[in-house]
């Protein structure tokens, strides 16, 4: 059960945290609370699944990286999830996922998002990830 400061919480941070060293202390001055209070109520809420995850949404424009692409891969089923962590690792990925294929027309199961700063920086990029793959990259896009 949420009650009215809960919603005020969670209406000043569902569009991010501030970028400071102590965004929840600031989310607390915003709503004159205490950050511990906040703190408190939003390890409550995510424990009780009111809210599901916390994380970090870079702007990639705003970090210079105007182009980017998805690069999508046919790897073995049983070795996807292993394959999936290495390319999600990767400092240029932003995600990585597994999705069911769609024979005949989509043979790939495994999904990278790659950003940088042009289409070739991407292309290269994609290239670092078939290298990555080898032959366990039975086919790309």
């Amino acid at each position: 059960m949420i009650d009215a400061t809960d919603r005020k919480i969670i209406a000043a941070t569902q569009e991010g945290l501030p970028f400071v060293a102590r965004p929840y202390h600031a989310v607390a001055a915003q709503l004159d609370l205490e950050p511990e209070e906040v703190m408190r109520r939003i390890e409550r809420m995510l424990r009780e699944g009111i809210i599901r995850r916390i994380g970090a949404v870079p702007n990639h424009y705003r970090l210079g990286l105007s182009a980017n692409g998805m690069s999508v891969w046919d790897v073995e089923d049983g070795q996807a999830v292993e394959l999936g962590e290495k390319v999600g690792g990767l400092d240029f990925v932003s995600h990585c996922y597994l999705r069911p294929r769609r024979f005949p027309v989509w043979p790939y199961n495994l999904f990278a998002m790659v950003h940088g700063r042009s289409r070739a920086e991407v292309e290269e990029k994609a290239q670092a990830i078939a290298a990555l793959l080898g032959s366990a990259a039975r086919a790309h896009d």
